[in-house]
């Protein structure tokens, strides 16, 4: 048998320890009293939390789509799989750096609420005071798993997996609980210079594309791409049913942000749509206008740069404003694109020009168009003569752009220095299906009884 070393056991090790430790906590019941909280509030929040779910699988197929097809599992089990590290970590001690009591309005008190202590006390989050503290902390945690899930698209296809899964763990400590905290917390210093945003503009998107860029940056660039080989996409209706996925979860992301079954909630239902739908089209109609052909692709990736960029304004601009949003939101991000392609840089489904970007573009336009028409704890924007406001959100921009991509690019370089960052160049070659987990993606394989026996025949061959 292989001698096992301290680097391949220590993760189960530390999870171990996490499960006897939590044997210990004493056992409380939930919310007794249901007096206080607003069904139809608490109905829509359950509901909410599980499309927000949902992305993350949805997120895995728009991923594993898209790269090579000796490399799709690999791409997907990385989204999938920080749906288990994020919710260990987050009862554990992530929600209380996020959400606990404030340390300077930089990051909360880890000790508030560790393993969960006191969540389940019966008081309502100060800013949900309709549901139980339980649920909007069960809210908050799907935010945290799809957010460093969506830096995969900029590593993929040469991550080794265990350093992935370290990266999830100091990423979600490091960057994304502090950036939650300064932006939704009522002590962190964000939301008390009066930066807004609404549902993820900086602490999902903007924290997960500069991450992207970090990691692409560190990893440095692919053999294909090297080369300037043309990698086809694994499977193209993959990418089609991730984006459905995502595009219905995001109602949950963004209406459910709201935090109530109210008007607001509506409002922010309306403006999601709208803004993907004009995105999806000016992307591929800009393509069309620069001589390209309508694509699948194109539609797709346009509606979630759309998604991404109404993220921040979706519960502070009205609905007309949200076509705007979407249509700049989406040629903004389509010329980044092209000009990531002449550059060397190797983010390999262009997270960073997508969600980075798109986030920037968004959390600016919220400081262009928001009003308190539509939100009255909001503000009014620069389209309507506020010009300080704009300029918040501005400097909110620049404070989590430059946060996120320094302590993310020192967590890629930390980690490549007490772990192999990257797998080898035979392992990249063979495909990280079967070097990293001893699987294979096998596309139009078709198994046939032949003789009594089971045969395998390509689709192209049969």
């Amino acid at each position: 048998m292989k001698k096992l070393t301290l680097k391949q056991i220590s993760p189960f090790l530390i999870l171990a320890i996490v499960a006897v430790a939590s044997i210990f906590i004493k056992p409380v019941a939930d919310f007794a009293d249901t007096s206080k909280y607003n069904g139809a509030d608490v109905a829509w929040i359950i509901v909410a939390t599980a499309l927000v779910f949902l992305m993350t699988p949805g997120l895995a197929f728009f991923y594993g789509g898209m790269v090579h097809r000796k490399n799709v599992i690999s791409t997907m089990i990385k989204s999938v799989v920080a749906a288990g590290i994020v919710s260990i970590l987050w009862v554990v001690v992530g929600y209380s750096l996020a959400f606990g009591n404030t340390i300077g309005g930089f990051i909360g008190n880890p000790m508030t609420h560790l393993f969960f202590k006191g969540v389940n006390s019966g008081e309502p989050w100060s800013l949900a005071p309709t549901i139980p503290k339980t649920l909007f902390s069960l809210f908050q945690l799907m935010f945290a798993i799809i957010t460093p899930g969506l830096v995969v698209g900029a590593v993929a296809e040469r991550i080794r997996f265990t350093s992935y899964v370290l990266f999830t763990v100091l990423f979600s400590l490091l960057v994304y609980a502090p950036l939650a905290h300064w932006s939704w917390h009522p002590d962190g210093f964000l939301f008390k210079m009066g930066a807004l945003d609404f549902a993820g503009g900086t602490v999902v998107h903007i924290s997960a594309g500069c991450a992207a860029l970090a990691g692409a940056l560190v990893l440095k660039r692919r053999k294909s791409h090297i080369e300037n080989k043309e990698i086809p996409p694994a499977n193209v209706p993959y990418v089609l049913i991730g984006t459905g996925l995502l595009w219905f979860g995001w109602f949950g992301f963004n209406a459910g942000s709201a935090l109530g079954a109210n008007s607001l909630s509506v409002s922010a239902f309306a403006t999601t749509n709208t803004a993907a739908a004009a995105a999806g089209l000016s992307w591929m109609f800009f393509d069309v206008a620069r001589g390209k052909k309508p694509s699948v692709l194109g539609f797709c990736i346009g509606a979630v740069v759309g998604l991404v960029a109404i993220t921040p304004a979706a519960g502070f601009v009205a609905i007309p404003q949200s076509v705007f949003i979407g249509v700049i939101a989406a040629i903004i991000s389509n010329i980044a694109v092209h000009i990531k392609s002449k550059s060397t840089l190797d983010d390999t489904l262009d997270v960073f020009p997508c969600h980075g970007i798109g986030g920037m573009v968004g959390m600016l336009l919220t400081g262009v168009f928001a009003t308190k028409a539509v939100n009255s704890a909001g503000n009014d924007g620069l389209f309507l003569g506020n010009y300080s406001f704009f300029f918040t959100q501005l400097k909110a921009m620049l404070i989590s752009v430059g946060y996120s991509f320094t302590v993310s690019f020192a967590i890629f370089k930390f980690i490549n220095f007490i772990l192999p960052l990257r797998v080898s160049e035979e392992e990249e070659e063979v495909g990280l299906d079967a070097s990293q987990h001893n699987e294979k993606y096998l596309q139009g394989t078709l198994l046939v009884a032949q003789n009594g026996q089971m045969k395998e025949l390509s689709a192209e061959s049969h």
